[in-house]
């Protein structure tokens, strides 16, 4: 076999990127676009030794999961690498990248994982979800002016008038900015030459406010007509702010040092919603206001991003006396929520700009128990670990939540962590990978895993953000597991642990099966968990009652595990 060659391919499995997975001839090929149960004619683009890679030349035999991709440019823009899997099934693809990482990489047992990791939360409407979007200016072949997004792994724009996943408000935005570029001759930045001016145009949408903030990157340091596009964009409902950022630098960095206010307020304001995590996620009365600027790390997904910190907070198990330390903790997102609950949030992170805007929102807020510091947390932390005198509630806290960067904690953060020994460890996690390779560290060092859970943050993509709960074991790593005969046990206090509404309630979020009462009884006898005397039996002596099915009976074991009754 050698490159350009075509052959049939049946793709049986799905990579971490979405990609499909099939095998020919004693090799295994990659190849995007392909969803599993796909039966394809495939073209070798490229070739290793044991494996390759190839592209779609025809769908022979669509997968049943397969699904009309909303999106006429969804296979050109790198955007939505699996928009054309049912969305169903993405998140079956995602709860399955999470465990098998975290069995793969962090080296857990399927027991483990599969005893601790809840299901995978998803979208309602996973379409429009974006609050910010950052698109490239530049031209056509023809020399027309053009925007929209790179095409995947390369700087090559493709044209796109209104992206699915960002705001209904972003196309008008984008129109009057190139009608206004035609009109007044504005250039679009050529990278190849370091010429031309507008660069990308940066919009931000407030969810809860509807209030929109532009920002147009620049290769200079002033905008002609200046006065005429703002008097264009000023007349968009919920317009707030417009700025320039200037970036002269030949540099793939999208934003430069330097930003200017040049019509309303330097920020746009949203909230976080605090969510009920027992059920479908319903909003609380609560939520934190956030002042977002150009350059503030802002979740992008909103509705997503209060379920995620919902859950790392109820993870937390914060009752108003704890000290907690916030690592990597941009402008506060997570800080402010923590403190709300906490005696006393520390916060780290290495954007000084992000510090600024967490300090900012604190004060929005209301909240005088949350403290920020600019640095590194893989330094700022083994430095405070090293001034710090015995007793000091910074030394020893209650909890440490971390939502690093794509790649992870650093070595000194997890030892410092480790040294610290603090009750429990709340991991948000972007990358499955990475998280698997830390909390095989964190594990090794005394901890266990409490509770797994992936949240869909970027649907349509391969992207998934994952929550993880560690507690301390009481001895770190000189813990013994020894075994009690039941007779030994307590069953009272057993019983006690959990309702059986609570059981119920447990075995169809994570299982997706309703249990009755009976079952529920019949399967805690099983477990040595003595019922009252005729609890649950027909008054009848020849009654016969149904017995528990073989999937129900494991799926209630699971939740009496889960709640420590066995």
């Amino acid at each position: 076999m050698k490159k350009n060659d075509i052959f049939e391919l049946e793709i049986t499995d799905m990579g971490v990127d979405g990609e499909g997975i099939g095998h020919f001839d004693g090799m295994t090929f990659f190849v995007k676009d392909a969803l599993i149960g796909d039966v394809i004619r495939a073209r070798v683009t490229k070739l290793k030794k044991n494996y390759g890679y190839a592209r779609v030349e025809e769908v022979l035999t669509p997968s049943t999961f397969r699904v009309e991709a909303k999106c006429p440019h969804h296979r050109r823009c790198g955007g939505c690498q699996i928009q054309a899997l049912s969305y169903e099934k993405q998140l079956e693809f995602k709860q399955q990248k999470v465990r098998g990482n975290l069995i793969r990489i962090g080296g857990f047992s399927e027991e483990e994982i599969d005893a601790k990791m809840l299901p995978v939360v998803g979208m309602e409407n996973p379409f429009r979800y974006r609050n910010k979007a950052q698109f490239p200016v530049g031209t056509d072949k023809d020399g027309n002016i053009i925007t929209g997004f790179y095409a995947a792994r390369t700087h090559s724009i493709i044209p796109v008038d209104d992206c699915l996943l960002g705001v209904k408000e972003n196309a008008p935005i984008l129109d009057i900015i190139m009608t206004w570029m035609r009109e007044n001759g504005v250039s679009a930045y050529d990278e190849t030459a370091g010429k031309g001016l507008l660069r990308h145009v940066l919009i931000r949408f407030g969810f809860t406010t509807k209030e929109i903030m532009v920002c147009l990157i620049i290769n200079g340091k002033s905008l002609p007509a200046q006065a005429d596009l703002i008097s264009r964009l000023e007349k968009i409902e919920g317009m707030t702010s417009i700025s320039i950022n200037i970036n002269t630098k030949n540099t793939n960095v999208i934003l430069g040092d330097v930003t200017e206010c040049i019509w309303g307020q330097e920020y746009i304001t949203d909230y976080i919603h605090l969510r009920d995590t027992k059920g479908k996620f319903l909003l609380t009365d609560t939520a934190v206001a956030y002042h977002i600027s150009p350059q503030s790390f802002y979740q992008v997904n909103p509705v997503q991003t209060e379920k995620l910190y919902s859950t790392a907070l109820e993870y937390a198990g914060l009752t108003g006396n704890e000290y907690v330390w916030d690592l990597y903790c941009g402008i506060g997102t997570i800080s402010l929520f923590l403190a709300q609950k906490a005696k006393k949030v520390y916060g780290v992170e290495i954007v000084p700009q992000a510090i600024e805007d967490a300090k900012n929102n604190a004060k929005l807020n209301g909240i005088e128990n949350a403290e920020f510091f600019v640095g590194k947390a893989e330094e700022v932390l083994p430095e405070f670990y090293e001034k710090l005198s015995e007793g000091d509630a910074m030394l020893t806290p209650d909890v440490i939540v971390v939502d690093p960067p794509r790649k992870g904690c650093d070595e000194a953060c997890l030892d410092t962590m480790l040294k610290m020994q603090p009750k429990r460890i709340v991991y948000v996690s972007c990358d499955s990978a990475t998280l698997a390779r830390d909390l095989k560290i964190l594990c090794e060092g005394g901890y266990q895993i409490e509770k797994v859970r992936a949240v869909d943050q970027f649907p349509h993509t391969g992207h998934v953000e994952t929550v993880c709960l560690l507690s301390k074991l009481h001895e770190a790593k000189h813990h013994v597991n020894v075994t009690l005969d039941i007779d030994e046990l307590d069953v009272t206090s057993a019983e006690s642990k959990a309702t059986y509404e609570e059981i119920k309630d447990y075995v169809l979020e994570k299982h997706g099966l309703q249990v009755t009462n009976l079952y529920i009884a019949q399967v805690k006898r099983k477990c040595g968990i003595i019922e009252r005397e005729n609890y649950n039996k027909s008054q009848k002596e020849d009654a016969k009652q149904p017995q528990c099915p073989e999937d129900k009976e494991k799926a209630i074991r699971d939740a009496l595990e889960y709640f420590g009754m066995v």
